[in-house]
């Protein structure tokens, strides 16, 4: 289910009665690309998306759970848009794939957000880089108030936090405080694929893209490319090696 991102930025920022020349200067973007993100003809980069749900101040689930599905005391959906062609349902338990939100940026990178039910502890996301796909257009390092983890599942991602250098491949696990610097680019020629759960960013500490490490052009990129994959991980704790 693809997700208009700019609407529901819109719509959070009108209940705020806030201008849109006001949320631009805020975070750093001009007045013009987030017009144009607002009415669908571009899409924003991680960084600017970032550095708007912190201002607006909702998390990215707050943002795609706008969407998500209601469900009735005995948690079958009520909405006729949530049943598939094969009568599969999504609920309050259950989130079918067809029902995930996704989202897709500029920069070859897409979202997709899993069931979250009430939850608001994490924003469980399945992430893919399409090749030569990056965190950050510029190359720039980034970093957000936040705790990442994740579990590469398929292709090959270089994950670079501070001055270390790390090449993940299916089955590799992170975590780190995301206030690290840190940069995610695909390297290689097919897509990597994984599962991010970012957990404590409705305390974010920075306010604009020049905090995130970037310095926005205000020009308008193209969009990229869609996702497919679902898995869950399990965490566990692994004391470092000498």
């Amino acid at each position: 289910m693809q997700f208009d991102v700019g609407a529901e930025l819109r719509r959070v920022r009108e209940s705020r009665k806030l201008s849109l020349r006001a949320v631009a200067s805020a975070v750093g973007v001009s007045a013009s690309l987030l017009s144009q993100v607002e009415t669908g003809k571009t899409q924003p980069s991680v960084s600017t998306l970032y550095a708007l749900v912190n201002y607006l101040g909702i998390s990215l689930d707050g943002l795609m759970g706008h969407n998500r599905v209601d469900a009735s005391p005995l948690g079958l959906s009520t909405s006729t848009d949530s049943t598939s062609n094969d009568g599969r349902r999504s609920d309050s338990v259950v989130q079918r794939r067809e029902d995930n939100p996704v989202i897709e940026m500029e920069n070859g990178v897409t979202w997709e957000r899993l069931a979250v039910g009430d939850s608001a502890v994490a924003d469980p996301l399945i992430v893919t880089y399409a090749p030569a796909g990056s965190s950050s257009v510029e190359g720039k390092m980034m970093r957000h108030a936040a705790l990442e983890y994740g579990v590469l599942l398929e292709g090959r991602l270089t994950l670079r936090i501070d001055f270390e250098t790390y090449e993940l491949t299916p089955g590799d696990s992170f975590c780190f405080d995301a206030q690290r610097p840190h940069l995610y680019i695909n390297e290689g020629d097919v897509p990597a694929r994984g599962i991010w759960f970012v957990i404590g960013r409705r305390e974010m500490a920075y306010q604009t893209l020049s905090d995130l490490g970037h310095d926005d052009t205000g020009e308008v990129r193209p969009i990229a490319s869609a996702v497919d994959v679902l898995q869950a991980m399990k965490s566990l704790k692994v004391e470092p090696r000498d």
